[in-house]
């Protein structure tokens, strides 16, 4: 995968975990498993971590992350953490190999589609059975369920 995309999937990926990666504490913590899910708390960690030594080794690339906690919503802040990233991984190819490999893995073990006409994926879009309707569940191993 080339930087330019990577990047983009990393930042879409830790934006809404980044406050609580930055501001780590046992509270913290639990607030991220609770807003984010333990599986995905786990692999932003995961991510994080890879990334954390490189981030801190450039300043701008730790102002971008700084900024990003404060705004995870603003766009000019999540294309500024994108060019810090793109820079980092276009330079080492081995940590972006390392981090795609952390982003390609399965975070979720069962979803349940809620709502009128809602789509329930599990896995990646394109390798998975897509199932509409309200209540489906998709558990690992196991065709889709039908709820009457």
């Amino acid at each position: 995968m080339d930087p330019t995309q990577l990047s983009q999937q990393i930042v879409q990926f830790l934006a809404p975990a980044l406050p609580f990666l930055l501001g780590l504490g046992g509270k913290a913590a639990e607030e991220a498993a609770q807003k984010l899910g333990a599986a995905a708390w786990e692999q932003a960690k995961a991510l994080w971590a890879k990334l954390k030594p490189n981030v801190q080794a450039k300043p701008a690339a730790q102002e971008a992350v700084t900024d990003l906690a404060a705004n995870p919503q603003n766009e000019k802040v999540q294309t500024a953490l994108q060019w810090q990233l793109e820079k980092l991984l276009a330079e080492d190819q081995a940590l972006a190999r390392e981090v795609q490999q952390i982003l390609e893995a399965p975070t979720v073990r069962q979803v349940t589609a809620q709502g009128v006409r809602s789509v329930a994926i599990g896995g990646s879009a394109s390798d998975s059975v897509i199932v509409t309707g309200d209540g489906n569940v998709i558990k690992p191993g196991r065709p889709p369920q039908r709820k009457e």
